[in-house]
């Protein structure tokens, strides 16, 4: 029901609070409009006006706004004395709840790393007093416990993401976000696949009991896509004249996703087989599932892997993704194509794959080829 009819079944001294809009209908019938919101921290209750004087819920809304706007601009005309500065551990549950709320990404991780990582460091600090001293001192604690660089950045990625909604938000001045530095990782060498290897994982893949895994090794083989952008694919963004995939939230943002004619091919037989009717790739198998599609395919991956018989510790999904952009590397596609086909987001990233395995490598190599004259006999 719609705010005004809800005012006019009002009884004389009852209240209607909505979105921290207060009406409240006194002994003869007039309506006495009032805020009662949270501004920067800051639990503001105020009388605006009554409904005789011409006051609407409409000046109430704009009352509201005005407050948001000067907290934001650090203009918040209310006394000293009863301004309260909530600690991160408040905000940071706030945080949470708002993000469960709005399904935000990488949500394991956040449930992960704010209530039992971030908010027993910080908790205590006021939110807006989080400095980049304090940020140290917690890399140092965790660094101490013997945490390795990568995943103590995952964690300064979640807090770096908590602070800056904040001041999304206007909980706290942009000023007061910290500038949140992550620290160089040990790099792992690149594994990949041989053409003998990946022969070998696609007959296992066929021969699976699940009856979409080939789909998805051909996906991770033709495309370089990620294991999660694989299986989100839905048949109406594949475009099998142009031989694109649109991919509307893929980890760099939306992009066109070239892909081969094979996996063209592959795609049309899949949907033809499907039916008119079908919507997504790779569809959810149970009516328990939380989604319309699939989201993780490890463990039928590994069954193949296993089947093939390669190495579990190394091949994983995302070494099809590896083995793919190393091989238009070795065929000396320019960087550009290869950053437009992977999806990656700078061409810094593109680059690891060029030095690695890039052709010039091998040429360069060459120039110091140097054999012995005489043959070796101890």
């Amino acid at each position: 029901m719609s705010p005004e009819p809800k005012l006019k079944l009002l009884s004389p001294g009852e209240k209607l609070s909505e979105h921290g809009i207060v009406a409240e209908r006194a002994i003869h019938g007039d309506i006495r409009w009032a805020i009662n919101v949270m501004v920067d921290g800051q639990r503001i209750h105020r009388v605006i006006g009554r409904e005789r004087d011409g006051v609407t819920r409409s000046d109430v809304e704009k009352a509201i706004e005005g407050l948001r706007t000067k907290a934001r601009e650090g203009r918040l005309d209310l006394p000293v004395r009863r301004k309260n500065h909530p600690k991160f551990a408040e905000q940071a549950a706030a945080y949470m709840k708002r993000m469960e709320e709005i399904g935000g990404k990488n949500m394991k991780a956040k449930r992960q790393h704010i209530p039992t990582l971030l908010i027993p460091f910080f908790g205590a600090h006021r939110a807006d007093r989080i400095t980049v001293t304090l940020v140290q001192d917690y890399v140092k604690s965790r660094l101490s416990a013997g945490l390795r660089q990568a995943t103590i950045n995952r964690e300064l990625a979640t807090l770096s993401h908590c602070m800056r909604r904040m001041a999304k938000w206007g909980w706290i001045k942009p000023e007061h976000v910290p500038e949140i530095e992550k620290g160089a990782e040990a790099r792992k060498p690149i594994t990949v696949l041989s053409e003998a290897d990946a022969t070998k994982l696609m007959a296992a893949a066929v021969e699976d009991r699940d009856p979409r895994l080939w789909l998805f090794v051909a996906f991770g083989l033709n495309a370089a896509m990620r294991h999660s952008e694989i299986l989100k694919v839905r048949y109406e963004h594949v475009d099998y004249e142009a031989r694109r995939i649109f991919i509307p939230d893929a980890k760099a943002g939306e992009r066109e996703q070239p892909i081969t004619l094979a996996l063209t091919d592959m795609i049309k037989r899949q949907e033809k087989k499907d039916g008119a009717a079908a919507d997504w790739l790779f569809p959810s198998q149970s009516v328990r599932a939380k989604g319309p599609h699939r989201t993780n395919l490890s463990k039928q991956f590994l069954r193949a892997v296993i089947r093939a018989g390669l190495l579990p510790s190394k091949v994983t999904p995302h070494i099809m993704r590896h083995s793919a952009i190393t091989n238009l590397v070795k065929a000396g596609v320019d960087i550009p194509t290869i950053q437009k086909i992977s999806g990656h987001k700078t061409l810094a990233m593109v680059m690891r794959y060029v030095h690695v395995h890039g052709s010039h490598i091998d040429a360069g190599i060459a120039v110091i080829n140097k054999a012995f004259p005489v043959a070796i006999t101890r």
